[in-house]
């Protein structure tokens, strides 16, 4: 079974303090859904009030339809795993995937037989037998899942599960955690401030930020169509200008910066910018380029400060006249060697699709 989540114009206040400001959001039954965002914005307190551990002080939240006002975690068809996992040491793995079936009453051989069953899709056949010590902490998380999924929940909730794991091991176990999903074809709900994660895994993200949902799409949309400054800022790396808006044609603006004249998409969200507007314009490192004699939209003049080798990539820092950062450039290594040294002058073109302008306003922390 698996079942829709909606969170129809939810607030959560703890006294003066809003956690979460008027929320509306639909996850489709089945998907991999994301909260993403930095500590403190309110992704834990949406999950808590899904899972039923706190209450919204306004709107609803249902779970297949049914408004889960007055209704105990207990008694949800959700099952939550926590950033600690909760394993129970002085158990074996099968009787920790199947703690909530003798909880019911269910017998041991049919008990057995389900943590089997589960101990297999989460690619650890045989290790029933073993103590939780035993396991390493990918074992630990796969096991972690398999005993929530004992319950036969309809509804997922994970709150940061893969944050104490290092990074290959974060890494190789959000793909095992998407393959999980699509077998299974619950409905998951996963919180993250970890933006790899989130675009890696899920079917959509929220972007939140001091409460409020900035952004919900597709992690291609929130990528390559961020519709505020917050969200441009903290779903991977950007270069920013700040400027004001000359004029607007169509879907571009033509903005005045400290660098020039930039021509950039306009976003996309509620507010739309009009000629005369503060605004910022985002510009990705891997969408610059070194301009030469090719034809760009735009060409900002810049001078190489430092380049760094990555192995795959180059990463390429750059002094721009009237910026207070770095602007950063990021190439393919190739094989090549770079043309240009630290100390030259060259100019950054980029495209004006490949650029994009926002309403100045609240940027994520760096």
């Amino acid at each position: 079974m698996s079942a829709d989540v909606q969170l129809d114009q939810v607030w959560i206040r703890f006294g003066d303090f809003v956690a979460a400001r008027d929320v509306n959001i639909h996850i489709q039954e089945g998907e991999f859904f994301s909260f993403l965002g930095p500590s403190g914005c309110g992704k834990t307190t949406l999950l808590r009030a899904v899972s039923g551990f706190s209450e919204p002080s306004e709107g609803r939240v249902l779970i297949g339809g049914r408004d889960m006002a007055g209704i105990g975690p207990n008694k949800r068809p959700t099952a939550l795993i926590f950033q600690n996992l909760a394993l129970f040491p002085l158990m074996t793995v099968w009787e920790n995937i199947a703690f909530s079936l003798e909880v019911k009453g269910v017998g041991t051989k049919e008990r057995r037989k389900k943590a089997e069953e589960l101990l297999e899709l989460i690619a650890l056949p045989g290790q029933g037998e073993k103590m939780v010590s035993e396991l390493s902490g990918g074992q630990k998380q796969r096991v972690a899942i398999a005993r929530a999924l004992a319950a036969e929940p309809d509804v997922l909730l994970l709150d940061e599960p893969l944050s104490a794991l290092d990074l290959k091991l974060r890494q190789h176990m959000r793909t095992e955690l998407r393959a999980i999903q699509q077998r299974v074809g619950i409905t998951f709900i996963y919180i993250t401030h970890d933006q790899g994660e989130a675009l890696t895994m899920s079917d959509h993200v929220a972007v939140m930020s001091q409460g409020i949902i900035q952004q919900v799409g597709d992690g291609n949309t929130i990528y390559d169509q961020p519709e505020t400054a917050f969200v441009a800022s903290f779903v991977g790396e950007n270069n920013l200008f700040k400027g004001k808006v000359s004029e607007i044609s169509g879907d571009y603006a033509l903005v005045d910066t400290s660098a020039g004249n930039i021509r950039a998409r306009t976003s996309k969200g509620e507010e739309r910018l009009s000629a005369g507007d503060e605004a910022y314009v985002f510009i990705r490192p891997e969408s610059l380029k070194i301009a030469n004699a090719s034809k760009f939209d735009n060409r900002i003049g810049a001078n190489i400060k430092q380049q760094e080798f990555e192995g795959s990539f180059w990463q390429v820092f750059f002094d721009v006249e009237g910026s207070d950062r770095d602007v950063k450039l990021s190439t393919v290594n190739d094989g090549s060697t770079l043309i240009h040294k630290v100390g030259d002058r060259v100019d950054l073109g980029f495209s004006a699709d490949m650029a994009i302008a926002t309403p100045a306003g609240e940027l994520a922390a760096e």
